[in-house]
């Protein structure tokens, strides 16, 4: 399988991910439960990957973590538009 990275990164959201979840204080575990009932299958691994910037996050599944999370899809990227303005 092909590796995708994007300036050496798998992801765009780890660091806001984390930051929306301790905020609400939200283990990733409970976020996986959440998760599971949209049924978007990643578990307690899966959302410790996605923060630790080692696993790709999808469409879907970045849509379904704000609405988990309660955020949208433009506070969740707010980092990237930062780094990256047009």
């Amino acid at each position: 399988m092909k590796k995708i990275n994007y300036y050496e990164k798998c992801n765009v959201i780890s660091q806001r991910l984390r930051y929306f979840r301790k905020l609400r204080n939200i283990s990733q575990s409970r976020l996986a439960a959440k998760l599971q009932v949209m049924n978007v299958n990643i578990e307690q691994q899966g959302i410790s990957n996605i923060e630790n910037n080692s696993r790709i996050v999808t469409d879907y599944e970045l849509a379904c973590l704000c609405r988990a999370l309660g955020v949208t899809v433009d506070e969740m990227l707010a980092d990237f538009y930062q780094e990256y303005p047009e």
